[in-house]
């Protein structure tokens, strides 16, 4: 249903009139280009809404710890700021010590670990912007991996161009622990060739489980279904195996069943910690994108329809049950560029998990 009044209206009117811009396009594409514009456009007032949300919740922080600290005696004051100090020390122990553990778990991976390449050939084929989401995608794949008791030995391969620039702009990129090759992955496992899968939703082959011998390989290509059935070709050209996550056996997606890099990515993470599909794709896979699914008593749930009837109580709840931050905690990121990123410590993690959600860009 569309937006007409309030401060919705614009955004409405200006998809409605884009949409109407396209007259060769047929009518279920029109409504699928409105729906994905009127999305998106709903997802930037959201990030705008939460910035400013943690603004004020910042500046009102700091008003009550500046009132605090006014109203008490100067002994108090002086307790006061070395509890706090003593609190900050304690906070960044534990931080460069989750550090450390993270960074040992990622080191053994690559002798154990699930091999996984997202293949970053695509860059010829994309915008500027879509390539800026991929890098995005691939921040939050290395977060993921970074939090997963037993990572996966990821891969990027085709790291070069402007994706390579891209991603070298992720503040610490340089220290991620990770694969990184300007090869293409054919000739990166030359000798490993009848090794290689290619992850595609358009294979005839489902993937049951994960062969700890095979090498996995996600597309890393945000197309907006331009490129549909591009991965699959690919495959079939270069000769290797191609298989498909079983999605439509335990969840019936709302719309198409492309997922971005980041979800194919920690699905796969998810099985390895499981060896469950099916709570996979429910951890993963956001409530709004699922269509139906049916119950234990046999009845057909739409999911998606209950999502937008409680969009706006959710979205309160969640706010609400947000536990407060340190008063300095992401200062640094209000202020940065858009297309600036970090990968300092675990807030990194905890950024990735809730920004996953909101990235609806396709590969």
């Amino acid at each position: 249903m569309l937006e007409t009044a309030g401060e919705n209206e614009p955004i409405a009117t200006a998809a409605i009139t884009s949409a109407r811009e396209v007259p060769t396009m047929s009518k279920s594409a029109r409504k699928r280009l409105l729906k994905q514009q009127l999305l998106e456009a709903r997802k930037t007032e959201r990030k705008a809404a939460e910035k400013e949300r943690r603004r004020k919740d910042l500046e009102r922080r700091r008003r009550e710890w500046d009132d605090k600290l006014t109203c008490a005696s100067e002994e108090e004051r002086v307790r006061l700021v070395e509890s706090r100090k003593e609190m900050r020390r304690e906070r960044m122990e534990r931080k460069t010590d989750d550090r450390g553990k993270r960074a040992e778990r990622l080191r053994r991976s690559a002798e154990i670990g699930q091999k996984v390449v997202i293949d970053l050939e695509f860059s010829g084929l994309m915008s500027s912007g879509e390539i800026q989401s991929l890098a995005h995608q691939i921040l939050y794949c290395y977060a993921a991996n970074g939090k997963c008791e037993s990572p996966a030995h990821l891969w990027l391969t085709g790291c070069k161009g402007e994706i390579g620039t891209q991603l070298q702009r992720i503040s610490g990129y340089d220290k991620w622990i990770i694969e990184k090759e300007e090869k293409s992955y054919i000739e990166q496992f030359q000798d490993q060739k009848e090794k290689l899968v290619y992850l595609t939703a358009d294979a005839e082959n489902t993937l049951e489980e994960l062969d700890d011998s095979k090498i996995y390989i996600i597309g890393g290509l945000v197309d907006r279904n331009r490129w549909k059935g591009i991965t699959m070709k690919k495959a079939n050209e270069q000769g290797i195996q191609s298989a498909r996550l079983p999605i439509g056996d335990y969840v019936k997606l709302a719309s198409s069943q492309v997922l971005t890099v980041n979800q194919v990515f920690e699905i796969l993470l998810k099985f390895l910690e499981t060896r469950d599909w099916k709570n996979a794709f429910f951890d993963v896979i956001p409530r709004r994108k699922r269509g139906t699914v049916d119950t234990e008593c046999g009845d057909t749930v739409n999911v998606a329809k209950i999502e937008r009837e409680c969009n706006e109580a959710s979205e309160a709840e969640i706010t609400e049950d947000r536990g407060e931050e340190d008063e300095f905690d992401n200062v640094l990121g209000t202020k940065k560029q858009r297309s600036e990123l970090t990968t300092d410590d675990a807030d990194l993690i905890e950024t990735a998990d809730d920004t996953n959600v909101a990235d609806d860009n396709k590969t």
